[in-house]
């Protein structure tokens, strides 16, 4: 062991003392309700396949059939030789599907977001950005070099307050940040409130909709469509790697400021695009949302109905209101041996805590499915319960 890396060695065995050492588990299968994991098959409580169409045979067959005409990457970047056709139809795609004027197509959603921030506000200018908002988020506000001011999660007389005390100061442009769907919590952004603040001051409003695309919505359209705020949001960053299946990150809003992305968005201009496979899946995954809210329904039946029996068990599920389920359980060490007594029972269902999560707020968080039948939910239900009694968490 070198001296130069002695410290990484140090920090490793902190987090497994502390309980915050991330074992990564392998998964041998496709994506879907049931999955082999470390060569054990479980029910996947875990993935963010919201609509089941990370392995579905419609999406699979464009894949397949993209391939075999476009073959397989664009071998460039977009602003060389990497933009197909088949990118601008996607983005063409989206855009109407999200009601917008334009979109631009990144390689994820948290290309996305580092693309968008830095190329849209800079030193001179001042971000506000909700406390529990996502890595890439803060990671896209740290390269930018604006000043970041924080305010109170989800509360908009704090957001008020910063902005007030801001303006004392002085600053050139401001934008104001929040993700849509909270992934950690599965709470929803006040984006009407939002709006009003943002017009009321003259600010850019960006919304990170990752957790919102293909759940929220008609036909999940995302948290604009929801709130049926069209062309009142500034930036809607969207990903393609949840619900639709596949991997990327989407950009929409007015032409002017999508074009402005393809200018100085450095994702887009120093990195390779999307895959074909994926923009193909993710062509098809429009279709089946277009055609059909179906999936999109079967979801949010599966996680009601989930959330009132865990609820009924006695487990504590936060303040969400979306098919993303925490089970608060406070301390780590708690959560992750939760999380291996599930996986003993036949569920795979991670812990998560610090940093993902503020400390002593540690959970097992479930990713409810429309892939998920009601068989798999009380097959989940009963491993709660009787994990959740051998611990004592419930009674």
């Amino acid at each position: 062991m070198s001296l130069k890396t002695q410290w990484i060695t140090d920090e490793l065995s902190s987090l497994k003392q502390q309980g915050l050492y991330n074992t990564i588990r392998t998964i041998g299968s496709p994506q879907g309700a049931w999955l082999i994991v470390d060569g054990k098959k479980v029910l996947n409580f875990c993935s963010n396949n919201y609509l089941g169409l990370a392995n579905h045979p419609k999406i699979l067959a464009a894949a397949k059939s993209a391939i075999e005409k476009y073959g397989l990457g664009p071998a460039a970047v977009r602003s060389i030789a990497g933009t197909m056709s088949l990118h601008v139809e996607l983005e063409q795609r989206l855009a109407k599907f999200k009601g917008a004027q334009a979109c631009i197509t990144f390689q994820s959603g948290f290309m996305a977001n580092l693309a968008t921030v830095p190329a849209l506000v800079g030193k001179e200018d001042v971000i506000f950005s909700d406390e529990l908002n996502h890595a890439s988020i803060i990671d896209g506000c740290r390269l930018s070099g604006a000043k970041v001011v924080r305010y109170t999660h989800n509360n908009i007389q704090s957001l008020r307050e910063t902005i007030a005390n801001e303006k004392k100061i002085g600053f050139r442009r401001a934008m104001i940040i929040s993700d849509g769907v909270f992934s950690m919590d599965g709470d929803v952004a006040p984006l009407k409130e939002l709006v009003e603040v943002a017009n009321e001051e003259g600010y850019l409003l960006m919304v990170d909709d990752a957790h919102g695309e293909g759940v929220l919505g008609k036909g999940g359209r995302g948290i604009v469509d929801h709130f049926n705020l069209h062309h009142q949001v500034d930036v809607e960053i969207g990903t393609l790697s949840k619900a639709f299946g596949a991997v990327g990150g989407c950009v929409a809003g007015d032409s002017t400021l999508i074009e402005w992305l393809r200018q100085r968005g450095r994702p887009f201009l120093f990195s390779s695009a999307m895959t074909v496979p994926d923009v193909a899946a993710c062509l098809a995954a429009i279709d089946l949302l277009e055609e059909s809210t179906e999936l999109v329904d079967r979801l949010w039946d599966n996680a009601k109905y989930f959330k009132a029996e865990m609820k009924t068990l006695g487990f504590d599920t936060g303040v969400s209101t979306t098919p993303i389920t925490p089970v608060m359980l406070g301390e780590a060490p708690l959560a992750q041996q939760f999380s291996r007594s599930l996986f003993e029972n036949g569920v795979f269902a991670m812990a998560i805590g610090f940093p993902t999560v503020a400390k002593g707020k540690a959970r097992i968080r479930v990713m409810i499915s429309a892939a998920h039948s009601k068989e798999d939910l009380d097959k989940g239900l009963e491993a709660f319960k009787k994990v959740g009694k051998e611990l004592g968490v419930i009674k």
